[in-house]
């Protein structure tokens, strides 16, 4: 029977039979693409979550919270230069060992089609936020090169949406290596695209792979408002 046919997990490989929905049956939605024991590692963030950034606030602990808030988000919104840039981050998941994996394999190995474990999760997701346009946070033109794909945009394409490319990055040490100083201290790394368009009196989401200090959201949420756009929200596959 066509309905019990299986296929191979695209994080583990091995066969399994997705459940099959009425939204897959009459509606169209693809089938699931993750076995049920990979799909149980991708952890959703339960509350109390910070009301900024989506931080689970019950396993931050005392010191990393301030109040309603995690550190990160009081220590940005206490700035003159960043209060009010970013309206809210969602995060689809939190930064596990096994999503860290997976990120690793989608971003440095090159394995575009891990893109689509998000598909489902971010269609959801951008069907409960109000915003004009999706804007992938961009790469510099060597990152690019390096990996052959921006994984924002591919994040977008799995959305459903058409990126809007409002940003150029300028080319600098790889995030992932940088100390959380150094990443804060993201000054100039990001400016408007010339062909962007008018993003005025607009409500724009930015795109990207992991959420960890705000640092890189933020800096391009405030060359986008110093644009005129009205909001910035964003979206994340993780909060680390």
């Amino acid at each position: 029977m066509p309905f019990f046919r299986s296929c191979d997990c695209l994080l583990c490989g091995s066969a399994f039979v997705p459940d099959i929905g009425w939204n897959t049956l009459f509606l169209g939605e693809a089938e699931e693409e993750v076995c049920r024991e990979c799909r149980k590692k991708l952890v959703k963030p339960e509350g109390p979550l910070c009301p900024l950034c989506s931080r689970p606030l019950n396993k931050a602990g005392e010191k990393y919270r301030r109040g309603n808030r995690c550190r990160d988000c009081h220590f940005w919104e206490k700035s003159a230069k960043f209060r009010g840039v970013l309206e809210k981050n969602i995060s689809l998941y939190e930064y596990n060992g096994f999503l860290q994996e997976v990120l690793y394999r989608f971003k440095y190995r090159g394995d575009y089609k891990i893109a689509r474990v998000f598909s489902r999760d971010l269609k959801n997701a951008v069907k409960r936020l109000p915003f004009d346009a999706a804007v992938p946070i961009p790469l510099s033109e060597e990152r690019l090169y390096e990996r052959g794909f921006n994984q924002a945009e591919a994040l977008i394409a799995e959305a459903g949406l058409e990126p809007l490319h409002a940003l150029t990055r300028v080319h600098s040490e790889k995030q992932a290596k940088k100390s959380k100083t150094d990443r804060i201290l993201l000054a100039g790394v990001f400016q408007l695209h010339p062909a962007s368009g008018d993003v005025k009196g607009k409500t724009l989401l930015l795109v990207d792979d992991v959420y960890t200090t705000g640092s890189t959201v933020r800096h391009a949420a405030r060359v986008l408002k110093e644009a005129g756009a009205q909001k910035i929200l964003s979206l994340t596959v993780a909060r680390s």
